[in-house]
């Protein structure tokens, strides 16, 4: 008696956006950072937001200057353009790339040490110029590529884990940012992948500076107790404006809500940012408020994530 052998099953085929490519269109090479580093975490919601989005990653640029943070473009859009600058002069490189093609989608992913320092007049002035773009600052408050030193974002008081007290005031990004006149300043954890990917959407959509302030622990230096940047502190710390939706120009939008409790903006090319208010009743689109309230918490010492400031009209 013969038996009939079934033929072997098919892989299931993996899932495709809208412009026919796969999540695997959209990686990079494995990373080289140290286990469980907040970079990491980023490039993965970087992979994620632009294939969901259906962004060819042709069409992108990435850009970068010196530093952790700054090896990461390697790690995500294997297809995109890549441009690895000198220290802190990436604004300079990403305004020629942009000027030279203004099709193309620009995403700068710099360090506290890259933009915070060395590199902090050429980003002031990319501030100024409203390149659009997506600025990304992984910040983590430490110069990793050198052992460990503070950065010119680490809070007052803070401690080294060789015991260092921080004796020095930090930069605050965001509210530098928004005095510069930057039009859409955020702040978010590595550690939260949901409102990351949100801003990253929002930001992608956004015509102009988009930057993006991304809390990411370094596990190696400054991921213990009396560090204001670790994965702990940012946990129990946080506090998030409002939750965050983003639904693009090409689905419609069909979620009801009650009045007054969530606020919509409406960004350039039709896509539209839900901000579900939380804790307070907080206006992401006035200017005094969001100085104000970046001012209050960094005295309050509190870890406030969300969208903290957009300009609509810019």
């Amino acid at each position: 008696m013969v038996q009939s052998v079934p033929p072997p099953a098919e892989a299931p085929k993996a899932a495709t956006n809208r412009i026919g490519l796969t999540q695997t269109d959209y990686k990079g090479s494995p990373s080289t950072l140290c286990d469980g580093c907040g970079h990491d975490a980023i490039s993965s919601q970087i992979i994620r937001a632009f294939f969901e989005l259906g962004i060819s990653p042709s069409n992108i640029a990435k850009l970068s200057g010196i530093g952790c943070s700054s090896k990461t473009p390697a790690y995500f859009l294997n297809r995109a353009h890549g441009i690895n600058t000198v220290h802190g002069r990436m604004p300079s490189v990403a305004t020629g790339a942009g000027l030279a093609n203004a099709n193309l989608h620009l995403i700068g992913v710099s360090g506290d040490g890259d933009t915070a320092s060395i590199g902090l007049g050429q980003f002031c002035h990319l501030l100024r110029r409203n390149l659009s773009m997506i600025y990304i600052v992984e910040n983590n408050g430490v110069y990793g590529l050198t052992k460990g030193q503070f950065s010119a974002t680490a809070d007052y008081g803070s401690k080294l884990k060789t015991g260092v007290i921080n004796e020095l005031p930090a930069i605050d990004l965001c509210g530098l940012a928004i005095e510069m006149g930057c039009g859409f300043v955020a702040r978010s954890f590595a550690g939260d992948p949901k409102q990351v990917i949100a801003l990253l959407k929002a930001a992608a959509s956004y015509k102009g500076t988009a930057f993006l302030d991304i809390i990411s622990p370094c596990v190696t230096f400054n991921n213990h107790e009396g560090s204001t940047k670790s994965y702990k502190y940012a946990k129990e710390m946080d506090i998030p404006l409002h939750e965050l939706g983003y639904i693009p120009f090409f689905e419609q939008i069909t979620v009801d809500y009650e009045p007054g409790t969530v606020q919509e903006v409406e960004l350039h090319d039709g896509s539209h940012l839900r901000l579900k208010k939380l804790h307070q009743d907080y206006d992401p689109t006035d200017k005094l408020l969001a100085i104000n309230t970046i001012q209050k918490a960094a005295i309050e010492n509190q870890f406030l994530t969300g969208l903290l400031y957009i300009d609509e009209k810019k």
